[in-house]
């Protein structure tokens, strides 16, 4: 449930269009609604502005499909990562209007979606980078931001980043995926004056270590206004985007 929503079922018990005993079904299962195997949390939204994401990884498929069912049926728009096809397949029977994105490993059953103001650049330094990428713009743009995605712009051939730099300092924030040595968001940040959010991904021969060195690369950054998401993170990185566009 969303402040908006909240607000207007308050509204509506105020002029009567709306029983009490109709709005008390409405908000019995708030804060959270216990499933035995999870709680879901229906305030989300409220304290930060989009509903509950569910980390699909571990779940079972009756597990997310469950899940998924209980948060659609509030009208909240609903997002599953690191979702396989057989969760898929699971989640489309309990909600046929589910998609899935096979790159990023993505379920979203549509629904209530926010409007952030401002334009996000996600850029990424090798196709291999994609997987992460796409991850994070198809959350942000499940949270209400406009997406600008550039894709292989890495520091191997600076002249496809510098070609795109107008485009890029446009942008109201960055965020950037790179794995092998993780120099790309460095680059970048020395280049514009707005926030960068640095995603190093596990893409990289052995001494990168499953992004371990990516990771360390841009948390030692010379460059200023960078933050670092964990490894693989593109929903992380879209989350705290999204918090920067959402605050006034």
């Amino acid at each position: 449930m969303t402040s908006p929503s909240l607000r207007a079922l308050l509204e509506h018990v105020q002029s009567g269009q709306i029983p009490i005993e109709s709005a008390l079904e409405e908000l019995r299962d708030l804060p959270f609604e216990d499933l035995g195997f999870a709680k879901i949390d229906h305030h989300r939204a409220l304290r930060q502005g989009f509903p509950e994401v569910v980390f699909g990884a571990g779940k079972t498929p009756a597990q997310i499909a469950q899940i998924a069912q209980k948060l659609s049926a509030r009208g909240d728009i609903v997002l599953v990562t690191r979702a396989s096809p057989e969760a898929f397949a699971a989640t489309q029977v309990a909600v046929p209007a589910a998609t899935y994105d096979e790159m990023a490993r993505l379920i979203q059953i549509d629904g209530a979606k926010p409007k952030l103001e401002g334009k996000v650049g996600v850029l990424c330094a090798g196709t291999s980078d994609l997987p992460v990428a796409q991850e994070a713009t198809l959350c942000l743009q499940a949270m209400g931001a406009e997406v600008v995605s550039i894709s292989d712009v890495g520091v191997a051939g600076i002249h496809r980043l510098l070609e795109r730099l107008d485009e890029i300092r446009a942008c109201s924030a960055l965020i950037v995926v790179a794995g092998m040595e993780g120099a790309l968001p460095s680059v970048v940040a020395g280049l514009v004056s707005i926030p960068v959010v640095a995603v190093p991904t596990s893409v990289g021969y052995g001494a990168a270590f499953g992004g371990l060195a990516a990771l360390l690369g841009m948390l030692n950054s010379c460059s200023n206004g960078i933050a670092v998401v964990n490894i693989d993170n593109g929903f992380g990185a879209a989350a705290f985007v999204a918090s920067i566009l959402r605050t006034p």
